[in-house]
């Protein structure tokens, strides 16, 4: 048994699409609708940086396929601050501004921190027990964003482990790489796509990501990624699988994003 593998791309609005990936014609107010037919996952970066109603977040569940889901990113208010122990309040206010009116399509929120944000055992402790399991009745997945190398270390993947937060794998050189998998599922973000390649990544490479995605689906550990500490306890379990094309260059994410869908799918005939 595997989990299931999802793959998508940053959002839905970036005006160089338009023409390349949307068709010339497609109006506006419907390149989700295109988008979400295209790709399995989107994550949204408007919940970064304000909030928004819940009206909103039902209207793009409503607009959207069956199976389809969306991952969040969690406030900036919530991250982007000296003591996180103090963020619950940011917290709560995010929570329960609507999100869960995706209902089934909510997928894990990512909350990302600054590079300059560095490793305080104590004070991250403190923030992953102010993270909801659940709310409205619906259970909630969370995974956190760091960039700072001081993270790199075991002592951060078994924090991570106590409390089942996952953490961001990159490819991304400036950012550390973190490969070691934390909680039930795993969440990739790719952002080293090229504007030389047609699909942002080599077909070689677009084979090496469908490889990883699969073996993490099936609860291992892919043997070419270096990890910090053991195994997860939950090796061997089924786990779910979200790949983000994110930037590099951006404008090829949805070519690199429908490719590996290409490749993953072309493995089940």
């Amino acid at each position: 048994m595997t989990g299931t593998i999802r793959v998508g791309i940053g959002g839905w609005t970036f005006e160089p699409w338009r023409g390349t990936f949307y068709p010339g014609d497609l109006p506006q107010k419907r390149e989700l609708e295109y988008a979400s037919r295209k790709v399995t996952a989107i994550e949204i970066n408007g919940t970064y940086y304000s909030s928004q109603k819940p009206e909103s977040f039902a209207k793009w569940r409503a607009e959207s396929p069956d199976g389809f889901v969306f991952a969040l990113k969690g406030t900036r208010f919530t991250t982007n601050r000296r003591i996180l122990a103090e963020a619950g309040e940011s917290i709560e206010r995010f929570i329960t501004s609507g999100v869960t009116e995706l209902k089934e399509k909510l997928g894990p929120i990512n909350w990302q921190f600054m590079p300059t944000k560095k490793f305080d055992p104590a004070d991250f402790e403190a923030f992953l027990k102010l993270l909801p399991a659940s709310h409205d009745g619906q259970a909630l997945r969370h995974v956190v964003e760091v960039r700072h190398p001081s993270f790199r270390v075991p002592e951060f993947i078994a924090l991570l482990r106590g409390y089942g937060i996952g953490v961001v794998y990159t490819d991304k050189n400036e950012f550390p790489e973190i490969a070691d998998v934390t909680a039930p599922f795993v969440y990739a973000r790719l952002q080293s796509a090229s504007e030389a390649e047609e699909s942002g990544y080599a077909p070689k490479v677009l084979s090496q990501w469908a490889d990883r995605a699969q073996a993490w689906a099936r609860g291992e550990d892919p043997a070419d990624l270096e990890r910090l500490a053991g195994p997860s306890d939950g090796a061997g379990s089924p786990r779910d699988v979200f790949v983000f094309m994110i930037n590099g260059f951006k404008p090829k994410a949805p070519a690199a994003a429908m490719a590996l869908l290409a490749e993953l799918a072309g493995r089940k005939g």
